[in-house]
């Protein structure tokens, strides 16, 4: 047996050992001489790279809200404001999985449903935002930022305000939960009221929350909206409110409207509805609540039309001053026939408007051509939009004359086959206010009306608004409209329903349109009831004490000196 004998070199073994360690120590040397040669090329000639990432990680953009204009009465009393609020919204994949709880507790002061916090801590990888609560108060948000709960987050919002609640809901509207404007003059002057967002750079901290007061730079200013003025009155919209909530309750209508109109400019001073809604809640808010009924519904006028018919035909020269006219209760048209509630004999045209002749008014109206009866309709705005500037606003109806038969013509003369809305009406009435000038209506504040055009001569105008005072007389249409120390002239209109196949005959439209004071009116009011259930549903026992009430509100505020005789002061002086 052979044995192998290996031989050992100790000097071999030692140089081998030396030569390894030195390639070891001059590749961990070469390393570091490279790691060091680029850091001092990134740190010295290449410092944007560096730069760029470290911002991308703790530098970024964000919107600076702007501020939305307020919307203001004629007063300057706020209608509209925007507060300074904060959202809460949540990155799900900034949670801790042992942080689940805090999430929770956050949820309990927000109010939000469990449910939807495990979904978010649950969330799938690819969902980075979810709003928690938008808008909240400070002292809320602060109690959130208590928690320190990662993966929650703050963004500064503006929440609007209306410091008249109802009141005035139906005209100014309102905006949704991101401050766009969706109903009323919010929608209508969106472009106005808005404002052009911000722009800045923040510094973050490491869970990407913004450090206060750590601005880097200002890219671009927010640009705040402008402010908008209404020609309303806040005072008297006030009074209207409650004057049309009292009535829609004690007659148990469905709805109510109700317009004030300045008779000199056409400014509209009071647009009011019921039923009403709370702007600064969106809880229980359905569209037949918010509609602006004053100025997006229409009916049929009834006999509020019947004083343009008059001053129609005596501008026209078709009737005069001292015309008699018989009724005897009915007058047929063709195959139809017009009635009147009573028999009311003969009759001038001063007590055609107070008695409210239907037979009488026809009479009057076939004896116009057709084509001038429909000119002057048309020339009081019906037929037409009145271009208020409210969003959605009706234009009405009115048949073209070529249309027309004998009994068309005859049923228009006492308000039907014409559709017009409160703002309409009332507008229409400003021609006879104003000495026969019709004026056009804003709904923003303004000095002078530019578009007033002359419908009825002054002459003609003032006659019939002296007929119109005796409406108001104890034995008129309208007593209950009267007002303490001032001659008040207007017209009341009791309208049957159009239904499917023909009219109701138990719902009715109960309706006064008057100004006051009549020897020089300051104010136009129309009032429109809908569907009195109560018992009472004639205009002048359910519309006109509103009118009273409001008008008598108006003169009040606006210190009109009453024009009665009897109430005019007496200056005694003595004999010399």
């Amino acid at each position: 047996m052979r044995v192998l004998r290996i031989s050992h070199n100790p000097r071999a073994s030692s140089e081998e050992f030396v030569l390894r360690r030195k390639m070891l120590l001059g590749t961990m040397l070469l390393g570091m001489m490279v790691l060091m040669g680029r850091a001092i090329f990134l740190q010295v000639f290449d410092t944007h790279f560096l730069q760029q990432q470290g911002d991308r990680r703790h530098v970024g953009v964000v919107k600076v809200p702007a501020y939305r204009g307020k919307i203001l009465d004629r007063n300057n009393e706020a209608l509209a404001i925007s507060t300074p609020v904060e959202s809460v919204w949540v990155n799900p994949q900034h949670f801790k999985k042992d942080e689940g709880d805090q999430l929770r507790q956050v949820g309990k002061i927000l109010n939000v449903p469990g449910k939807k916090i495990s979904r978010l801590l649950n969330a799938a990888p690819n969902k980075r935002f979810a709003y928690l609560k938008r808008r909240i108060n400070p002292e809320l948000a602060r109690k959130v930022r208590a928690v320190n709960a990662s993966g929650v987050y703050f963004e500064k919002e503006f929440k609007r305000y209306y410091p008249a609640g109802a009141i005035s809901a139906h005209v100014v509207g309102f905006t949704d939960v991101d401050d766009v404007g969706q109903e009323g003059m919010e929608l209508g002057y969106e472009n106005v009221l808005k404002g052009v967002a911000g722009k800045k750079r923040v510094i973050r901290d490491g869970r990407r929350q913004v450090i206060k007061d750590k601005d880097v730079e200002n890219i671009r200013d927010p640009i705040p909206g402008q402010d908008l003025i209404l020609s309303i009155d806040q005072r008297l919209q006030y009074l209207a409110f409650k004057a049309l909530q009292s009535a829609v309750i004690k007659h148990k209508a469905f709805s109510a409207s109700l317009v004030v109109l300045d008779a000199k400019n056409g400014e509209v001073l009071a647009a009011v509805n019921q039923p009403a809604f709370n702007p600064n809640t969106r809880k229980g808010l359905k569209g037949n609540l918010y509609r602006n009924r004053a100025m997006l519904d229409v009916f049929e006028p009834g006999s509020t039309v019947k004083p343009f018919v008059v001053a129609a035909a005596l501008d026209g020269g078709y009737v005069n001053d001292n015309i008699q006219i018989e009724t005897h209760g009915y007058y047929r048209v063709g195959r139809n026939l017009v009635k009147d509630v009573h028999n009311y004999g003969t009759l001038d045209l001063m007590h055609v408007l107070k008695k409210s002749s239907n037979v009488a008014i026809s009479k009057i109206a076939l004896k116009m051509p057709r084509e001038y009866f429909w000119g002057k309709y048309q020339q009081l705005g019906f037929g037409t939009s009145a271009n208020v500037g409210f969003p959605g606003e009706a234009s009405g109806a009115l048949l073209d004359f070529q249309r027309w038969h004998d009994f068309e013509q005859a049923t228009l003369a006492y308000g039907y086959g014409v559709s017009t809305s409160v703002l309409q009406l009332a507008r229409a009435y400003t021609a006879l206010a104003d000495d026969g000038v019709l004026h056009s209506v804003s709904i923003l504040k303004r000095d002078e009306d530019d578009d007033a055009k002359r419908v009825f001569s002054v002459k003609t105008a003032k006659k019939v608004r002296e007929m119109l005072e005796h409406v108001i007389k104890k034995d008129g249409t309208a007593y209950q409209a009267r007002v303490d120390g001032y001659r008040v002239a207007g017209k009341t209109g009791t309208v049957k329903k159009a239904v499917a196949g023909g009219y109701a005959d138990d719902r009715y439209f109960a309706v006064f349109v008057g100004l006051a004071p009549a020897s020089n009116p300051r104010f136009v009011i129309a009032v429109m009831v809908d569907e009195p259930s109560a018992g009472k549903y004639y205009g002048g026992l359910v519309a006109a004490p509103v009118f009273s009430k409001v008008m008598a509100g108006a003169l009040r505020v606006y210190g009109i000196a009453p024009d009665k005789e009897e109430s005019m002061p007496v200056l005694l002086t003595r004999a010399e």
